[in-house]
């Protein structure tokens, strides 16, 4: 490869792809460049070193030959006279349906810009589900574009930072890929908001400088205390929040600064699950711990599929220290969520032979296609897969001990739903920890729910003022479709719930 922009391509890919495969890379290259021809960027840069930068992203995560051509190649169809059906003739039907799926829909007019954005991003989850691919393409592209945002005018810089912030960013964490997230948030935040970007940089570095002792002091504690039990120190490290992080928290928590910077944060990386569970009890030795601030995300992990000990302690001087426990490959699947696959090789295997943290984002793009059933319009798909993309969630158990996760909000109808569409559809009361409970109840973590059904029970069209699951609203909205509305005999379920009543 004598091209200059491939020298950092082919040093990433040497070590993991073959040379009949780096060859078809650079054929792909060969391929775009000729497209783009003399296309800049408003840097003006030639449009190839956009594409190539793209793959690069890629190929640090191990990506496959496919995605980094596609990559090479995502832009040709927007932007160029190409056809999809060259790609497919040159480089197979796979990668142009990989590029279909990433391309947006210049050649449609639509009324705003608003239904242009969400019209793309329908299509776009189209295509992702058929091929997970697509999004990490759109990702690397996203993360790209942002890195080079200060070459566009103002009121495109601001658009590009708010889509990124309210659709992009989250995606990459529903994905679990905290890494692309993380990035995302730092340059949307940067381009959307420069001056609270600046002063809270700066408070940061002065507020890390008059911490170093105390931190030296509590990474000196654990550390001797993990060498004593026979555990190396050497993966202990401290841990602080990003700026759009601390920024987020500070605006949506009515906190102070100072209320934030006063936790200190540290991660230790160990071995093997056992592992963890023995830090856990060394830290708790070391420092009294918060009760009600510990999280076991090994056991139940989130919906994402990250995994992690959480616990926080009181330290010294009574400052709290938060610590995160994990082992090596949850780490790695922390950082790159479902591609961690490619990168890796490594996770248990979830159903069809994906691994876990591909199983959960396969879940949850079945529920954003329940979503696009229900929506009238691409605008309002958009708006409710907002709501979707970045959940707490909360964990509940059937009367068996089988955990649910639903996100936060959650309510009784939502969890008859998730067990099953019958027993969604006839559900007519609920035991929350054995007492009767309405319907409409929020769901906290930890409670064990028993729906109680009538096969001659209907949905309730007023179930769809609470409900919050996609799965659910489109269950309760296909019943309603093909139900008579007087086929739901309120009095006779309000006699059901009376009796159960007398029986409690």
């Amino acid at each position: 490869m004598s091209e200059s922009e491939l020298t950092s391509l082919h040093a990433l890919t040497d070590d993991y792809l073959t040379a009949a495969q780096q060859a078809d890379i650079e054929r792909a290259y060969t391929f775009a460049k000729a497209a783009h021809g003399t296309q800049r960027r408003y840097s003006g840069e030639p449009y190839i070193i956009h594409p190539v930068s793209v793959a690069c992203i890629l190929a640090e995560m191990h990506m496959d030959a496919d995605t980094l051509i596609a990559a090479l190649l995502h832009d040709v169809l927007e932007d160029t006279a190409v056809e999809q059906a060259e790609v497919a003739l040159a480089f197979g039907q796979q990668v142009a349906d990989l590029v279909e799926g990433v391309t947006k829909l210049s050649h449609i007019h639509f009324a705003s810009h608003a239904q242009a954005q969400a019209e793309n991003f329908r299509k776009m989850v189209m295509a992702m589900a058929s091929d997970m691919r697509v999004i990490l393409v759109k990702l690397a592209d996203r993360l790209h574009n942002m890195r080079t945002l200060s070459a566009l005018p103002l009121n495109k810089r601001r658009r590009i930072a708010r889509e990124t912030l309210e659709i992009y960013a989250p995606i990459a964490h529903r994905l679990g890929m905290h890494a692309f997230r993380a990035d995302l948030e730092e340059l949307g935040f940067a381009a959307l908001y420069p001056f609270r970007h600046r002063v809270l940089l700066q408070a940061i570095q002065k507020a890390r400088g008059n911490r170093l002792e105390v931190m030296d002091l509590i990474y000196h504690h654990i550390g001797e205390a993990l060498e004593k039990n026979g555990i190396s120190a050497s993966h202990l490290s401290s841990r602080g929040k990003h700026l759009y992080s601390i920024y987020r928290k500070m605006h949506e928590q009515h906190l102070s600064f100072s209320e934030i910077m006063d936790v200190y944060g540290f991660r230790i990386i160990v071995d093997k699950v056992d592992t963890c569970y023995r830090v856990l009890g060394i830290l708790h030795n070391l420092y009294k711990p918060v009760m009600q601030r510990f999280k076991d995300y090994i056991a139940i992990p989130k919906l994402n599929g990250y995994q992690s000990l959480h616990t926080t302690l009181f330290g010294p001087y009574g400052v709290p220290i938060e610590v995160q426990i994990r082992t090596t490959d949850m780490h790695k699947m922390a950082e790159n969520g479902i591609a961690a696959h490619w990168l890796y090789k490594t996770g248990r295997k979830g159903f069809n032979g994906l691994n876990e943290a591909q199983a959960r984002a396969q879940a949850w793009l079945d529920d954003i296609l329940e979503i696009d059933k229900t929506a009238n319009n691409s605008l309002e798909f958009i708006e409710n897969v907002k709501t979707h993309l970045f959940p707490d969630e909360v964990y509940v158990f059937t009367p068996k001990g089988e955990i649910i996760e639903l996100p936060t909000g959650a309510t009784i109808i939502d969890f008859a739903y998730a067990i099953h569409s019958d027993v969604g559809h006839t559900c007519v009361a609920a035991r929350v920890d054995k007492r009767l409970t309405p319907l409409t109840t929020v769901l906290q973590s930890g409670q064990q729910i028993e729906i109680i059904s009538d096969p001659d029970a209907r949905p309730d069209p007023a179930w769809l003022n609470f409900v919050v699951t996609g799965h659910a609203k489109n269950k309760i909205k296909h019943d309603m479709k093909h139900q008579q509305p007087a086929m739901r005999n309120r009095t006779h379920v309000r006699k059901i719930v009376r009796k159960l009543h007398r029986k409690s």
